[in-house]
């Protein structure tokens, strides 16, 4: 039983690495946008749209991983999305035309990160009886780091050498620390040894999949983790923009995504403490509407240490409250079919995250301001807060009476 406690630490620590790597290899692509547009000619909407296309991968490809991670385990499915990942984005380095990138880049780079979040969420989750949302927290914070580490690296190689090679030793990378990360992966004790009794009692353990996917309770968290991931996401992809608009110079204006993302690392720890003792659901309905207020906190200020004390705010918030989508999820559904759930409620995040950008976008060119951008932002928080209040746990359970068959 030791060795077990000890290795689900290293459960988490391979979830956060693999995260960290895959993560900010899709997320270099903002970095290397400028230098891609002026060697090629690409306009920079149409490189940005293969962010937009790999979230719609991304979203496509969760359930399905998920569902590979149920069946095969998480060890044959990260090596496989790693081993994608690496060849997407060298095809992509090697790409001639910008119809070609937006494809290898969107879908197989998409695809490939879709292999990661799922499949490691459902094994960590399975791992861990108690201190859950504190292990789940960690692996998201391990992802977390990617606009820290990869980001600043893929700046670094765009200081040498040109987009193409930048994209190659990036592709190195990933095969280089993944690879040999994945193969740390191992299902939870619970299902090698073919039941559930590491689960919850609420959970029924004679679920089908297709039962479950049609229950209000996965209906619910699909549709909260939506609209959670459509109010942060047009913030964070337009903020600093909107911090440019309003005369606050652009290196200064970058920081500010910074501060977010310093803020969301302590948010994932403090949220996992939290839910650990309050309760994965009170916690996430708090989150949820503290969010909504950081979105709408925006639309009110103008000068830099106001836009730092919002970006806290919110990046602490939308960062903490995204890991204990996965927590509910362990406590209500069987251990068996976690990576299909927790990738069903991925995929609806992943729409959510595609959304946001383009109606940012629109917003600006409509009306030359973001000011709608942050109040709908508002409104779909309020709207995920209050589905959220919705969820309801399975019924647990009743024993039979004594003295009758059970």
């Amino acid at each position: 039983m030791t060795q077990v406690n000890n290795y689900r630490w290293v459960i988490v620590a391979a979830g956060g690495l693999l995260g960290c790597i895959a993560i900010g290899a899709m997320f270099a692509l903002p970095v290397l946008l400028v230098p891609m547009s002026q060697a090629t000619g690409w306009s920079r909407t149409g490189i940005s749209s293969a962010m937009t296309i790999g979230f719609l991968a991304t979203a496509v490809g969760s359930m399905g991983w998920g569902a590979l991670s149920d069946r095969f385990g998480p060890r044959i499915v990260a090596l496989c999305g790693s081993l994608l990942l690496a060849i997407g984005i060298a095809l992509a380095g090697l790409a001639q035309s910008l119809i070609q990138f937006q494809l290898v880049f969107g879908l197989v780079v998409g695809l490939a990160v879709a292999a990661i979040f799922a499949p490691m969420m459902a094994a960590v989750t399975g791992w861990f009886d108690t201190h859950r949302s504190l292990a789940v927290s960690l692996v998201s914070a391990g992802m977390g780091m990617a606009p820290m580490t990869m980001a600043p690296f893929a700046a670094w190689l765009i200081t040498r050498y040109d987009w193409r090679t930048s994209l190659l030793i990036i592709a190195g990378i990933v095969l280089a620390v993944m690879i040999p990360t994945a193969l740390l992966l191992r299902r939870p004790p619970a299902l090698d040894r073919q039941h559930d009794a590491a689960g919850s009692a609420n959970e029924p353990s004679d679920m089908t999949v297709g039962e479950a996917i049609r229950s209000p309770q996965f209906i619910v968290l699909m549709l909260t983790n939506f609209a959670c991931c459509a109010t942060h996401s047009g913030p964070i992809f337009h903020t600093v923009s909107y911090a440019i608009a309003c005369g606050i110079p652009a290196i200064a204006a970058v920081s500010i995504y910074s501060v977010e993302g310093l803020a969301g690392m302590g948010g994932r720890i403090v949220f996992g403490v939290l839910g650990d003792r309050l309760g994965a659901k009170r916690v996430l309905v708090a989150g949820l509407f503290v969010q909504a207020i950081g979105a709408a906190l925006y639309f009110f200020v103008r000068e830099l240490s106001e836009f730092y004390a919002v970006a806290t705010l919110f990046g602490f918030t939308y960062a903490g409250v995204m890991p204990l989508y996965a927590v509910i999820i362990r406590e209500n559904f069987p251990m068996r079919m976690l990576g299909t759930i927790i990738g069903g409620t991925g995929m609806a995040g992943s729409l959510g995250m595609a959304l946001g950008p383009f109606a940012g976008g629109w917003i600006y060119d409509t009306y030359a301001s973001y000011g709608w951008l942050y109040l709908g932002s508002f409104g779909l928080g309020l709207g995920a807060t209050l589905i959220a209040a919705t969820f309801r746990p399975f019924a647990k359970p009743q024993p039979a009476p004594i003295g009758l068959p059970a």
